[in-house]
Formats: structure tokens, C-alpha cells, sequence
């Protein structure tokens, strides 16, 4: 007889995993766990905002590249907490490597792009470009 432990939020993990094709960790080609921060993303009157946690993961180790089109963020994470007592030894660590990215619409300033980290949030914003109003033209009918 086989016992297995049960658990009984697996189905709902794997039921996520498909619907929505992703794993919060998996391993890329390399062999490195990755992992896909969590971003949210908001459009105001005069910039479109894109908000990524990355908590733990400094300044220097995020990239942010403007290709075809596109933003993509990208950069790498590493943690070890090391903690010694006298009567037992732990460490715990945690690498990976993340890459998003987002097509810009056609109102973007590219040229005026921000980005901030704080707090293990890291915004970018996308300011749009001022579209002048044209005048109406009328034209007669003859």
C-alpha cells in the first residue's frame, strides 16, 4: 500500500499553473531557478505606469532595455540568509534570474522615460506624448 501525503492545495496549484501557463518558480534553460515578479500596470491622463514587486533585489541588478517596441525589465536575484546557534546551523537561499516585457503604445515619450526602485517596488513611467488638437477645417460644398 502506497501513503502519500495529502495536500490540499496541489490541485488548486496545478489547476493556476494551466490556466494561466506559468510557475512562480521553475528552472530556465540553464538550469538556474527563475522566477516572474508580480507587475501591475495603469494608464493616467498623462503617463502609463508599470509597477514590478521585486523585493530584495537591489538597483544595480535591474535592467531596463527599450528594443523594437518594447520594454523589457529584466535582472537577477540572489539571497542567502545564513544563521548559526549554538545548537543548530540553517541557511537559506534563493537565485533567479526574471524577464518581462511590454509592448509600448504609439503615444509613448520615449525619450522620457523614469524609473524608480523603493521599497522593493520598482516603477517605471511612461509619459505620452502631448497631442496637439488640430483645428477643424471646414470645407464648402459648392
Amino acid at each position: 500500500m502506497l501513503v502519500t501525503r495529502f495536500n490540499p492545495f496541489r490541485e488548486l496549484k496545478e489547476l493556476e499553473s494551466r490556466l494561466f501557463n506559468y510557475n512562480l518558480e521553475q528552472a530556465d534553460e540553464s538550469g538556474i531557478s527563475a522566477f516572474r515578479p508580480t507587475v501591475s500596470t495603469r494608464e493616467g491622463e498623462f503617463a502609463y505606469h508599470i509597477e514590478v514587486d521585486l523585493p530584495g533585489i537591489k538597483k544595480e541588478d535591474i535592467h531596463i532595455d527599450l528594443k523594437e517596441n518594447q520594454i523589457i525589465i529584466s535582472g537577477e536575484r540572489s539571497f542567502k540568509e545564513e544563521r548559526a546557534e549554538k545548537d543548530y546551523y540553517k541557511v537559506e537561499s534563493s537565485y533567479g534570474k526574471f524577464q518581462r516585457s511590454f509592448a509600448l503604445p504609439e503615444n509613448v515619450d520615449v525619450e522620457n522615460i523614469e524609473a524608480s526602485s523603493e521599497n522593493g517596488v520598482l516603477e517605471v513611467v511612461l509619459p505620452k506624448l502631448k497631442v496637439e488638437k488640430s483645428e477643424v477645417k471646414k470645407i464648402a460644398v459648392k
